[in-house]
């Protein structure tokens, strides 16, 4: 295995395995991994879908990207034992083009991208994700980032937080939200974010089947790591990569990032670049849910990459 990320100190076995990778099966399946072919995990995380497909390579090999150090630290014990069949990368996968240039790969056989934050991420305290463990309300993917939700809680105007809380979150009481949070300054924990929020809604039966608060951090750790910005730039770049009759899978988990990568996908097909192969987005099964929550929320959408010489059905996906 080739990189240069460290584990961390630390770093132990149960660590490396908390996080369940969803739709394993599924992925392995639409990517078509072939023991010699080429692929690129773009959001490496702790390396489940990464290791699958390794598991499947003979003389292929795999690129493993992440811009977050410790995901990348944490995956390297995952990923030791398959040697150099794989390199991993720190970087955003936003750049996928230049990073895979940098690597000497061939055009590649399937990328997969699983837009989900990890088990590991929020269970960090370090980190601020999540609003059941109290921490610096970071939420920086990339600790290198500039700007921290912090940063966005303490310092943005009443109005640009609710537009901010309203756009990404699709939070509807936006504005209740952020003028709670301009009368609490300043907000330095993440249960401390979390109680704030929660006070500012009404407690009304069917008003939130979820946490108060989880609109709120999903729109702030989306606006921090300018998440919709970066699968943007990976959408418009990501095919440069691929080989004809390559995969693009791609697994994401709220509707905003959904509706880019379906409408992407149905202006590859009507332009030729390639034909979707999810004429209906992928959901987890039953016992795939009940193993793991958080599979509920994914949702799965795979292209593939067309001859634009002997252009076929670019069938678009229709939900």
């Amino acid at each position: 295995m080739t990189g240069d990320e460290r584990p961390q100190s630390g770093e132990t076995e149960q660590g490396k395995r908390a996080h369940a990778p969803v739709l394993i099966r599924e992925v392995t399946e639409f990517l078509n991994v072939r023991p010699n072919g080429f692929y690129i995990d773009a959001t490496l995380g702790a390396g489940g879908h990464a290791e699958a497909i390794a598991g499947r390579l003979g003389s292929g090999r795999l690129l493993a990207l992440d811009r977050d150090p410790l995901a990348l630290a944490t995956a390297r014990g995952v990923m030791a034992p398959f040697g150099d069949k794989v390199t991993l990368m720190r970087g955003n996968f936003a750049e996928i083009d230049t990073l895979h240039a940098n690597t000497g790969f061939p055009p590649v056989d399937g990328v997969v991208a699983d837009l989900g934050l990890s088990s590991m991420q929020l269970a960090d305290s370090g980190r601020g994700f999540s609003f059941n463990i109290e921490g610096p309300l970071d939420m920086r993917m990339d600790p290198e980032s500039e700007t921290s939700a912090a940063d966005l809680v303490n310092y943005t105007s009443e109005r640009e937080l609710a537009d901010l809380i309203f756009k990404f979150g699709e939070e509807r009481l936006s504005r209740r939200i952020a003028r709670a949070l301009m009368k609490a300054r300043p907000i330095r924990t993440s249960t401390e974010l979390a109680q704030v929020v929660t006070r500012a809604i009404p407690s009304r039966p069917g008003l939130h089947q979820i946490h108060p608060a989880t609109r709120t951090f999903m729109a702030l750790r989306l606006a921090v790591n300018r998440e919709l910005d970066n699968l943007e730039e990976f959408l418009a770049r990501v095919l440069t990569v691929v080989a004809v009759g390559g995969r693009v899978v791609v697994i994401s988990f709220h509707s905003l990032e959904d509706r880019m990568v379906k409408q992407a996908f149905a202006a590859w097909g009507r332009d030729g670049r390639a034909r979707v192969l999810t004429r209906k987005v992928v959901r987890a099964g039953e016992d795939e849910v009940g193993r793991n929550p958080r599979a509920r929320s994914a949702k799965l959408r795979a292209a593939e990459k067309a001859d634009r010489n002997n252009l076929g059905d670019g069938s678009e996906a229709e939900g």
